[in-house]
Order: structure tokens, then C-alpha cells, then sequence
């Protein structure tokens, strides 16, 4: 039996051998310009490097969050209103209607209150904005470093990818360090639960999940998506159990509301019917405004939504039986961890892409799952490239224009459309 000395050296020379041929390579490039252009391709497009390339990036996106905090002004949009609003209940005031701020009335779920109350008196009352700004560069390196555990994990898309999507996107910093917004930490635990839920941990993954709703509803989107994963790997009784868990978590953090002044808690935190101000949409300044405010319209996004994710996910699920394997099928299935992200995925950005209102920081709902989405096309790269620039330029437009909801919406009816011809032309979609 080998001894303990000997297997750390076996893994010792394991982890040097597969080091070796790229500092081997990097050595003679540096006199050879042929070579180093082969090294610099391959580091950008073989996924053998995503993780060192991912560990490249985490320090340098600390220093590049840094350095925004230092030279770029902080932008006052709803920090000051957040911290009023958690402020009265602070005060001892329950009633959500009595809940208020500057830009209006809370309407965000009981997480977002004991989060922000958190950052309130860590932050001096919210007086000490530089420092908030110093706790999201955290939430930040946190959020993409479980982004990247999910791509690395996966092995789909090459470390350019990767590249583009931490280091490049003017609009996610800003949303993060400069303007201080709840969806990316709603975001965070969406992905933390992702994660979980890719390594069968069940249980804590509902638990992130429905914690990362009680910050903001958008994280609902991926909902059905997750459904269909519990309903694939436990059934659907075993389903129902972990509804009921994450319900149980929105009642014990919604208990001091729901004890009180339950009707107005249930209105202003989980109101589906809320109406949008056209001066703020970034996907449909290329209609009206009396065509956006109109409720057929809106009622056609909603039957549009429902209808292709029913498509899709049908189909996606073909070689089990459909959709009735969701809800009869007797055998449990065994999901990749490429199925459960490109299912999830796949279910946010549908809802995406029929949403009533996309505001300048709805992009972090589903910026970091382009890059996954795009790689699970038949495109070429120049032309996925060319989607994430385009869909990138449209959300760094403001105020929006036609042209730019314009270019938004072709742009994402593509990606949905070369996501349609992939699932269609497998013969077992959920094989990747």
C-alpha cells in the first residue's frame, strides 16, 4: 500500500505535468511570435484553461472594481430611497403601505428589508456611501466567482468568454459598485442556489433560491425552470416538498408583516400587476406609449411567454415523455449539470424576452447567461461575439431610443431563435 508521502508526491507531479506543456510553451514564445500567437488562441478558446483564466480575472476585476469606486462618481438612484424605506420599519412601522422613500413605496419582499437594514447601520444610517460601495465590490467578486464555479464546472463556452463577461460590461459594474441596486444580490443567491442545485445539494439550493426572491421577484423567472428539474430528478411529490420550503422561508421572513398587516404586505412585496413608467424602459421605446401602457399588449407578452416556454421546454423534454413526464412520469431522470443550467437559463431568458419593462439594471438578470445561451447555438463565433456587442450597446444607450429597444429585441428574438433550431435539430435535447 502506497504510503501518505508518496501519493502527495503522485498528485504533486500530477498537478506539475499538467502545468509543464504551458509554461514549456509560454517559455518559447517568447521568441518565436508564431508560437505565442498559437499560446494566446488557445488560452482564449480552450476550455482545458477556463480555470486558470477565471482565477486571472477574480483579482483583476478586484482591482478594476476599485479603481471605479476611486474615479468614477457615485450616481444616487435608489440608495438614499432604500435606506428610508427600511428606516421606518426600523422605527417599529409593519404597515408595508406606511413603508416609503423618495422614488415611492416599498415593494420589494422581507429580505430586501433585513438585507438593507444590514447595509443601514453597517453604513452609519446609509450616510457612509463609500463604504456600501466597498461591501458590493465584495457582493461582486462573490457573484462572479460563482458564476464562474458554474461555467467552469460545465466546460461549454472557451475562456474568452469569460473575458468578455467579467472584465467588459461598462452597465454590471455600474449597477453593482457605482449605483448600489438589489438585483444583483438577488442575483447571487440565484446563482449560489444553481450551484447547489448542480452539485444535488436540494435543500440549501431552495433555500438560496427562495431567499434570493424575498430580495426581488425577478428571480421567479427562472421558477419554472427549476419545476421542471425537481420534477425530472424527484418526482412530483418530492416536488411539491420542496415548495413547500421555500414557501416556509418566505413565511418566517415575511412573520413580523404577515402577523400584522398581512393584506399589505402581500400587495406592495408581491404585486405581479404593477404598472411601468415608459420613460425607464430600455426593451420598448420602439413602440408608443399608449401601445406600452395598454393592457392588451401587455396581455400578448404574458400568452407569448407562456406559449414558447411550453414549446420549448415540451420539447427540450421529448425523449422523457414531454411536459406529462413533469407531472406523470413515474421514472426519475438524471440531469447533467449542463441540463439544469441550460434549463434554468433558458427559462429567465424566455421571461426575458417577453418582459413588460426591462429597466437599466434588469441586465444583471441574465447578462452572465448570454455567454451560455450563445454557446449552446449553431452560430458562429464573430456572430455570437457580435450579439453580446450588440445587446451590450443597447443597454449602454440612455435614454433609450427606438433604435436601441430596436436592436435589443432583434437581438434577443435571435439568440431565442438559434436556441430554438439547436433543441429542434437534437435528437435528445437534453443531452449536451
Amino acid at each position: 500500500m502506497p504510503s501518505t508521502s508518496n501519493l502527495k508526491n503522485r498528485s504533486n507531479k500530477s498537478k506539475n505535468s499538467k502545468w509543464h506543456p504551458l509554461v514549456s510553451r509560454l517559455a518559447n514564445s517568447i521568441t518565436n511570435p508564431t508560437e505565442l500567437y498559437k499560446l494566446i488562441i488557445d488560452l482564449l478558446f480552450n476550455t482545458d484553461y477556463l480555470v486558470l483564466i477565471a482565477c486571472i480575472l477574480i483579482p483583476l476585476e478586484l482591482i478594476l472594481n476599485v479603481i471605479i469606486v476611486f474615479k468614477v462618481p457615485y450616481t444616487e438612484i435608489d440608495w438614499k430611497a432604500y435606506m428610508q424605506e427600511v428606516e421606518g420599519f426600523i422605527n417599529g412601522t409593519y404597515n408595508y403601505y406606511d413603508l416609503k422613500g423618495d422614488t415611492g413605496p416599498l415593494v420589494y419582499p422581507a429580505g430586501f428589508v433585513y438585507l438593507y437594514t444590514a447595509l443601514y447601520w453597517i453604513t452609519n444610517h446609509g450616510i457612509n456611501v463609500r463604504l456600501a460601495q466597498f461591501i458590493y465590490i465584495i457582493f461582486y467578486l462573490v457573484f462572479i466567482s460563482l458564476v464562474f464555479l458554474i461555467y467552469t464546472k460545465t466546460r461549454k463556452v472557451p475562456p474568452v468568454a469569460l473575458i468578455i463577461m467579467s472584465i467588459t460590461s461598462h452597465r454590471i459594474h455600474s449597477i453593482f459598485v457605482l449605483r448600489l441596486f438589489n438585483d444583483p444580490i438577488a442575483m447571487l443567491f440565484l446563482y449560489a442556489s444553481i450551484f447547489c442545485f448542480m452539485n444535488k445539494s436540494w435543500n440549501i439550493g431552495c433555500i438560496l433560491f427562495s431567499l434570493g426572491v424575498s430580495i426581488k421577484m425577478n428571480v421567479l423567472l427562472f421558477a419554472p425552470g427549476l419545476f421542471i428539474i425537481l420534477s425530472l430528478t424527484h418526482g412530483l411529490l418530492n416536488t411539491f416538498k420542496y415548495i413547500f420550503l421555500c414557501g416556509i422561508v418566505q413565511l418566517i421572513l415575511g412573520a413580523p408583516f404577515l402577523l400584522t398587516y398581512p393584506i399589505a404586505y402581500l400587495h406592495r412585496s408581491f404585486e405581479l400587476g404593477r404598472q411601468f413608467f415608459y420613460i425607464w424602459t430600455v426593451n420598448w421605446k420602439c413602440i408608443s406609449e399608449e401601445l406600452f401602457l395598454s393592457k392588451p399588449f401587455q396581455l400578448s407578452l404574458l400568452v407569448l411567454h407562456l406559449s414558447v416556454l411550453l414549446i420549448f421546454m415540451n420539447r427540450i423534454l421529448k425523449n422523457v415523455g414531454g411536459l406529462k413526464a413533469v407531472v406523470f412520469g413515474q421514472k426519475k431522470v438524471k440531469l447533467s449539470y449542463d441540463a439544469i443550467i441550460f434549463i434554468m437559463f433558458l427559462s429567465n431568458f424566455i421571461g426575458i424576452c417577453f418582459s413588460r419593462s426591462l429597466h437599466y439594471q434588469f441586465y444583471v438578470w441574465y447578462y452572465h447567461t448570454l455567454a451560455y445561451l450563445l454557446w449552446n447555438t449553431e452560430f458562429s463565433n464573430t456572430f455570437k461575439f457580435l450579439l453580446i456587442g450588440l445587446i451590450e450597446f443597447s443597454w449602454n444607450v440612455y435614454p433609450s431610443t427606438f433604435y436601441s429597444s430596436s436592436i435589443l429585441n432583434l437581438s434577443h428574438l435571435i439568440v431565442l431563435v438559434g436556441l430554438g433550431r439547436t433543441i429542434y435539430k437534437k435528437n435528445d435535447p437534453l443531452v449536451f
